[in-house]
């Protein structure tokens, strides 16, 4: 085994860089995961974790959710909040909120509801299903629900609702003619709401969710029709119930210089409507807050150039020097900060369940008697030391296209095109293997690391369980389980089981650099190879579709517990859809099917073509591949 250290996998895979203290590299080789922030000491080996999954025959993949990570994220965002705003002498609170579209998974939403309880952390809903969620959730009468979205007449009737049950439910108005139907309906049900304003901000974020942001964006009133509002509510005598100004700039803000902006043109939207009259006491500064998925602390889109901490000391300060200047009272503070709650906690596990080389299979490629010239030429490169790289691979590629124009034309036989296209990729291959990567500059060869590099076969959907990686290019961390103290020596992507050419990752963390695939070890026969896709808790978790009917995956619920074998236990195990529910939900009727085969075997009986006992069997395996999962079954 070539030497090769931890040191050198942090370096390539970026592990402490990303994960924000949360996952390293352990001495042994394997992922650790350090998931409570009060218990620095308490270390979980991951390999061990999937040791126990497979003892316990659950398979993979699976969704591995650290509750822990989840607590220690709301701890430290409210205590965060919390020490600056003394430290500031700021005369507000921070009273956040979870928005639940950022994962709405029922355990998930619980957590932090009970995480939160000591902060009066609340929840925020953008949708009548999320509001009748939250509204059962979120009991707590000192947190707020914040409801965001577009809303009829239901939506704003489920949130008076909630007024008249205590609740500190707070509507934001996205546009003028909810305000008419909120005043309406309070009136006409005698229940006061409290209301917010959502700004369109002058602000323009950047990145892939600029369009959250500026003067074309989907949501917000414009400074006129704040000021119509305002006119409004005096006109029906409720300008006591506008409590709140919101603004929202984006998801995945990179650039802290767009935050201080956008908490500038918040602020002092703020304090002129109070200077107005309007008795607001909440500043809803949105979501935006990011997450460093690539490690670099950077502007890209993957990143983010500043700390949580700077995030909420520019939040605290900002908002405080602009109302003292305008002297008027510090606001209660409102951040809905969901990706940095949520994305920690999750991964995806997947098993790698074959390799598909670019370089071809074994063929014997000796002489032949007759054989064409293109075989002859191909062969004399092979091995040929002499002849620079880029000469020896312009004629190797010469020789392959006239060889593919010969076999079209008959010219050329399967056997003598089987031999140069295997002798083609092994000269590709002595090539690559012969360059000075440091030093040679001829784009053509260094590209052979792409070329050259294997597909490895997940066992998992990328539309179901990374998403966003298809859809708009994001970038997850992606690290093999373990075997990390030995030297990774194939260069690979990751194709899943898909019948789908979009089915793959092609964007990988290696060092500092984003790359087409990424080194990973040798499969070894017979043992298998695990790889974590980490940070998957925002969005992923709940975004997937079922393309090809690959459904929900199981999902293991781990807590850290410094008194149990490996400092951790699994405390629920949430069951993956069957093939059955998928296809129910895509309204087929599995009864019916089941029935349609049973009696398509019952007839092949009759006619003598199965036997009775092998007639029964088949029926059975096809009703027990109803109720089995739509993954590969890889785990005897």
């Amino acid at each position: 085994m070539s030497h090769w250290s931890i040191d050198e996998a942090e370096e390539l895979y970026g592990v402490k860089r990303w994960s924000a203290g949360y996952f390293s590299i352990g001495e042994n080789g394997n992922i650790q995961v350090n998931a409570d922030h009060r218990r620095p000491d308490v270390k979980i080996d991951l390999k061990e974790v999937i040791d126990e999954m497979v003892a316990e025959g659950i398979q993979f993949p699976a969704v591995i959710r650290f509750h822990d990570v989840l607590r220690s994220q709301v701890e430290i965002l409210n205590e965060t909040f919390r020490n600056t705003i003394q430290q500031a002498n700021f005369q507000g609170q921070y009273v956040g909120v979870y928005p639940v579209k950022v994962n709405q998974m029922r355990e998930v939403v619980e957590e932090i509801v009970d995480a939160g309880e000591p902060y009066n952390y609340g929840l925020e809903a953008g949708s009548k299903p999320e509001l009748m969620a939250v509204m059962a959730y979120n009991e707590n009468p000192e947190a707020l629900t914040v409801l965001n979205g577009y809303k009829d007449e239901d939506y704003l009737t489920l949130a008076l609702l909630g007024r008249r049950l205590g609740r500190k439910i707070i509507v934001v108005v996205e546009k003028f003619s909810e305000l008419e139907m909120l005043v309406a309906l309070s009136q006409k049900l005698n229940i006061e709401p409290m209301i917010g304003l959502r700004s369109k901000m002058m602000v323009k974020s950047q990145g892939k969710w600029a369009s959250s942001s500026g003067e074309r964006a989907k949501f917000g009133l414009s400074i006129a029709e704040i000021l119509n509002a305002i006119e409004y509510l005096k006109k029906h005598d409720m300008l006591h119930c506008a409590k709140l100004l919101h603004y929202h700039i984006g998801s995945q803000i990179s650039d802290i210089r767009k935050i201080k902006e956008a908490v500038t043109e918040g602020a002092r939207l703020y304090a002129k409507l109070v200077q107005m009259g309007v008795p607001m006491e909440y500043l809803d500064i949105g979501g935006g807050l990011g997450i460093d998925y690539d490690g670099t602390s950077s502007t890209t889109d993957s990143s983010r150039n500043y700390s949580t901490d700077e995030y909420i000391a520019d939040v605290v300060y900002g908002v405080k020097q602009i109302c003292d200047l305008e002297e008027v009272p510090h606001p209660n503070l409102v951040s809905e900060s969901g990706r940095a709650i949520t994305a920690y906690h999750s991964m995806v596990v997947t098993n790698v369940v074959g390799e598909i080389k670019a370089t071809g299979t074994q063929f014997d490629i000796s002489p032949s008697d007759g054989e064409h010239v293109l075989v002859s030429n191909m062969r004399e490169l092979v091995g040929e030391r002499t002849l620079h790289p880029q000469e020896r691979y312009n004629d190797a590629a010469s020789f392959k296209e006239s060889a593919f124009e010969a076999f079209k034309l008959g010219v050329l036989d399967l056997p003598e095109m089987a031999k140069i296209d295997v002798m083609y990729w092994q000269i590709l291959t002595e090539i690559h293997q012969s360059l000075d990567h440091d030093n040679f500059v001829i784009q053509e060869l260094e590209d052979l690391d792409n070329t050259l590099a294997s597909q490895y076969l997940g066992n998992f959907s990328v539309f179901q369980s990374a998403a966003d990686t298809w859809a708009i290019g994001q970038l997850l961390p992606i690290v093999p389980i373990s075997r990390l103290n030995e030297k990774p020596t194939v260069r690979a992507s990751i194709a899943d089981i898909t019948c789908d050419s979009d089915g793959k990752i092609s964007k990988f963390i290696e060092g500092t650099q984003v790359s087409e695939n990424i080194p990973l070890h040798k499969l070894k026969k017979d043992e298998p190879y695990h790889i974590g896709m980490f940070l998957t808790g925002a969005y992923q978790d709940v975004m997937g579709d079922m393309h090809n009917l690959f459904g929900r995956l199981t999902e293991v619920h781990i807590f850290a517990h410094d008194e149990a074998d490996g400092d951790f236990y699994i405390e629920e195990i949430v069951p993956g859809n069957s093939a059955a529910r998928v296809l129910e939900t895509m309204q087929y009727n599995t009864d019916y099917m089941a029935k349609v085969v049973k009696k398509a075997v019952d007839k092949q009986i009759r006619k003598g073509n199965i036997a009775p006992r092998e007639g029964v069997r088949w029926t059975d395996f096809y009703e027990k591949c109803l109720e089995g999962s739509t993954y590969l079954r890889t785990e005897k």
